[in-house]
């Protein structure tokens, strides 16, 4: 006799998000009866509220719950995101020359690594919506009201460091424009940004690669104390 069997798919609709609702799809197997095939039924649920049931949707309710459309808080969004970690590859860029530490280039390599590619996966969004794109080449210092942005003052004195001096700086710099860039993620959903699930995948994504580089600069940092 054929066992039943039930696979439960959550889907991350940000539509569902605006909704209030999240959405799933179950997929039921065979009837579990003898002789019983049948083909397999497809139904969308909407879970209720907490301590409430979920309720199925009919096809229409379905359909008509489509992915929301970009908003302007997630333009602003990518678009300062560009100009933030450019400042990070600049910082990045410095550490070769500077440092007397083995340790610490594989850290900047990583960070340079990660950031490009982020950029590029912002690059292409805006350009897929028609948003314009910064210039990479912007002057920091008319976005110092970043968070975490480093001053041009602090550049200057991480660009005149060696050694020790400028490790420890580095660090205490990076760091804080790390944590600039998950605060930048955190007022992106303050804002309703982040609901459609092309800019919801790239926000999360940066959050979770700069909360992992944080914690081993963290690392290195207490090492030299």
């Amino acid at each position: 006799m054929p066992r039943s069997r039930k696979i439960t798919i959550a889907v991350a609709a940000a539509a569902a998000l605006v909704a209030g609702i999240v959405t799933g799809f179950v997929v039921n197997g065979g009837s579990g009866d003898a002789g019983g095939g049948g083909d397999d039924d497809v139904r969308t649920v909407q879970p209720g509220a907490p301590g409430e049931e979920g309720r199925e949707l009919t096809d229409d309710e379905a359909a008509a719950i489509g992915s929301p459309e970009h908003t302007a808080a997630d333009t602003a969004f990518m678009q300062d995101m560009i100009v933030h970690h450019q400042q990070a590859l600049d910082m990045a860029s410095l550490v070769a020359d500077r440092t007397g530490r083995d340790d610490l280039p594989l850290l900047a390599e990583r960070i340079v690594e990660s950031q490009e590619a982020e950029i590029e996966l912002i690059e292409q969004w805006l350009g897929d919506r028609d948003e314009e794109i910064p210039d990479e080449a912007a002057d920091h210092e008319e976005h110092e009201g970043m968070p975490g942005m480093a001053t041009a003052d602090q550049l200057d004195e991480l660009a005149a460091a060696e050694g020790t001096t400028f490790d420890r700086l580095f660090l205490e710099l990076m760091i804080a424009h790390h944590q600039g860039a998950v605060t930048m993620v955190t007022d992106l959903y303050a804002d309703d940004g982040g609901l459609e699930p092309a800019a919801d995948s790239l926000a999360r994504g940066i959050e979770a690669d700069q909360n992992i580089e944080i914690r081993r600069m963290q690392e290195l940092l207490a090492s030299m104390s």
